[in-house]
Order: structure tokens, then sequence, then C-alpha cells
């Protein structure tokens, strides 16, 4: 059982972006059928001086310049990060000419600069996210500072500086805070998903050499048969021809190669570890972890077991669990861990109680830091990131494995120095089994 190694995404964040262009062209299909709506209510249904000609002409162009781009490209392209910023940027400078064409920022609809950060906040990387936010942030000190007369029937009010300067500022710190909080909420489920697809993509690869195994077990059972075969009429043929006869030498080689056939397949009978057959399906937990621990091995560290029942008056048989790529995946990762960090020793334990069954994996290097335990089990934390292709999805990646099985997973460090982790399983899962 080979431990897991750490798999991410190549270095850096991934693109994001990734955004259908059928769905901002709809973004912006609806922005401009609202713009639409208020200008005609506000202009006919309250009777307030709007200038119709600059308005007419910025919602024009974000609507023709939004036929432009459907006619231009499918519906289903996906758009990266420049793209999806530029057409982003569009629509923060559109609104921000309307809103200067009808009051600025003591427009109550200014409010709406803050939906394209929003939604850049939610689907772009830091890099255009920021700059959009700047964008926006410009924009609207600008128009605290420059604008047309706010539409209103008679003579528009006049607002004093200090409230002026106030609606500047809290738009600007919402900006702030929607860029930050937004984007930062969003990059998590991101990273989450792109480790679940770690964890997935992991766990198909040993499903997939399990089913090897399965098969090589089964191969060997049915071609125990033919050889046996082969061998008795090879065995007859070495006596029937004589030693100086010319097909002598072939005889021999055949009787040898087929003799080292045979010795193939019986180590794939006699090795449990290898087989996944019905006879092997349900083992003792101690087996298991043996068998997850197998070649996880260093130079000059060794692995030691131990196993016992946890109190003098528990049972003394241990539990028994299905073989399953989860658990085995999940405990050998965590046992490659601890021989990566370990100094000479490391130290595997099993024991149980009738209630519950716990598997302990303890080293004895330099632990774990307390910056780095509070974060441990969460996606891309690794004090190795970056180093040989360490991207700190290992830990999470077998974190979410045993916990499938059934387990809870804590991290700590031993009372004498070193790093342990411990895996519980209660008694129901063993018995469900």
């Amino acid at each position: 059982m080979t431990a897991l190694p750490d798999v991410a995404p190549p270095s850096g964040h991934p693109p994001r972006g990734g955004v259908r262009l059928r769905a901002l062209v709809l973004i912006r299909w609806s922005a401009v059928a609202g713009q639409v709506f208020t200008i005609a209510l506000v202009h006919l249904g309250l009777g307030y001086d709007v200038p119709l000609l600059a308005v007419s002409v910025a919602i024009g162009l974000s609507a023709l310049l939004n036929i432009a781009v459907s006619l231009g490209r499918p519906a289903s392209t996906r758009m990266d990060d420049r793209e999806t910023a530029i057409f982003l940027a569009f629509d923060i400078f559109q609104l921000a000419v309307l809103l200067y064409l009808t009051g600025g920022v003591e427009n109550p609809f200014s409010l709406l600069l803050l939906a394209p950060v929003a939604i850049a906040a939610t689907i772009l990387s830091l890099g255009p996210t920021i700059a959009l936010s700047t964008l926006t942030m410009l924009c609207i000190g600008v128009l605290a500072l420059y604008r047309q007369p706010l539409p209103w029937d008679g003579v528009p009010p006049e607002f004093p500086d200090n409230y002026r300067y106030g609606v500047w500022a809290g738009l600007t710190l919402t900006t702030l805070l929607i860029t930050l909080y937004a984007w930062r909420l969003a990059e998590e489920a991101r990273q989450m998903n792109d480790a679940l697809a770690a964890a997935q993509e992991s766990l198909a690869r040993e499903r997939q050499l399990s089913a090897l195994g399965a098969l090589a077990a089964a191969a060997a059972h049915e071609l125990g048969t033919p050889l046996s075969t082969i061998a008795v009429v090879t065995r007859e043929m070495q006596r029937e021809v004589e030693s100086d006869d010319p097909l002598r030498e072939d005889i021999d080689l055949l009787a040898a190669e087929s003799e080292r056939c045979r010795a193939i397949l019986a180590r794939f009978s006699v090795n449990p570890a290898g087989d996944e057959s019905d006879t092997y399906t349900v083992v003792p937990l101690p087996a298991l972890v043996e068998a997850a621990a197998r070649g996880a091995g260093r130079e000059g560290v060794a692995l030691a077991f131990e196993q016992g029942p946890a109190e003098a008056s528990g049972p003394a048989a241990a539990p028994h669990y299905a073989r399953s790529a989860e658990l085995q995946q999940g405990l050998g990762n965590i046992v490659q861990n601890a021989v990566s960090f370990a100094r000479n020793r490391v130290l595997i334990a099993t024991c149980w109680t009738a209630e519950w069954a716990e598997v302990s994996v303890s080293d004895d290097g330099p632990g774990f830091s307390e910056a780095v335990l509070d974060e441990l089990g969460t996606p891309f934390t690794s004090t190795r990131q970056g180093q040989e292709g360490h991207m700190g999805l290992g830990v999470f990646i077998a974190k979410t494995l045993l916990e499938r099985t059934g387990g809870n997973v804590s991290f700590g460090n031993a009372p004498g120095g070193g790093g342990r982790v411990v895996v519980r399983w209660p008694s129901a899962v063993f018995k469900a089994t």
C-alpha cells in the first residue's frame, strides 16, 4: 500500500473565471432593462427632468455591445479572467456615466456600482478583483466631486458637502468590504472544490489498483489448471526425449519457464495483502493498519506496531472491518506523512474497547507547530508547501477519506514530543460491517 502523495493544481492560484458568456450577457440585459425602466419611470411617471439623449446613448451603447458580443461568439463560450474583467469594467464605467448624468453619489441608485464588484469577487482571481474594485472606488470618488444635477421636480435639492463625502466614504468602504469578504469566501469554496476533486481522483486511482489486485488473484486461480497441464506434458516429453536430442534444450527451457510461472502464481495466492477476493474482504483492524502502512518506510526510520484492548475488561479480539480503498489510502497517507518527519521511529498503535476502536500514529520528529495545528485538515495547508511537489493536500485527503469510513481524525503532539494523529471509530461502524 503506497501512501498518497500530495496532489494539487499547478503552482499558484488556478485560473478562475470560467464563467459562461451567456451568464454575463443575461446579467447585462437585465441591467439594461432595469435602466430603461428606471429612466422611463423617473421621466414619464414622476415628471423629473432627465438628460434623455445622453442617458439613451449610454444605455444604447451597452445594448449594442451586448448584441455584438452575443453575435461574435457562441453563448456557451467560457471566458477567462481577463475577458470577464474587461466585460465587468465596461459595466462599471457605463453605470458611472449614467450616475454622472443623474446626480452622482446623491442618486439613490449609486449603490448599483457595488454589483459588478460583488460579481467579480465571486468568479475572478485576486488580481482582476482588485483592479475592478480600484476602478469602482475611483468612479465613486469622481462622482462625489463632479456630477450633473439630480433629476427633480423643480429646483434640485442642494446636499451639504459633508453628506456627499459621507456617501463617498460609505460606498468606498462597502466596496472594500465586499471585495475582501466575498472574494475570501469564494476562494475558500474554490479551494475546497479543488481539494475534493483531487481526493476523488486519488480514490479512483486506488480503486483501480484494488480492481487490478482482484483481477490478478482471479487470473492466478484460472491459470493454475492450464499451467499444471503444461507441466505434466513437459515432464512426459523430458522422459521420452533423449539427452542428446536437439529438442531436449527447448523442452528443458519450457519446463523451467512453466515452473517459474507456477511460482509467480503461488506468490499471488498466498499474499493476502495483494488479494481483494472475498476471503480477505473483512479482516481484523490491526491487519488493515499493517497493510496500509506497508511501503511507507524510509531508510533510517523504523515502523513499530502495537495492538491490544485499551482496557483489561475490554474484548480481547480485535474488531473486524471491511477492506476499503478509503481506509487504506487515508491511513497510508498519515503513516507516510509521519515517516517523512520522523527522525528514527514511527509508532502505530491500534487499541479498542467495546464502544470504540482507535489507531494512533506517532513519530519522534519536531511535531506540529501551534499555527499548523489550527489549520491541519484544511486544503492547501502544509509546512512543506512548494517543496518537492508538496502542495498541502495530503492530510486533507487522508482526513476526508477516513471520515467517509465513519472515523473521527484529530491532530496533536505526543507528550514526549513529535506529532500524533489519532483516528477513532465508534463500535457501531464495526458492527455494521
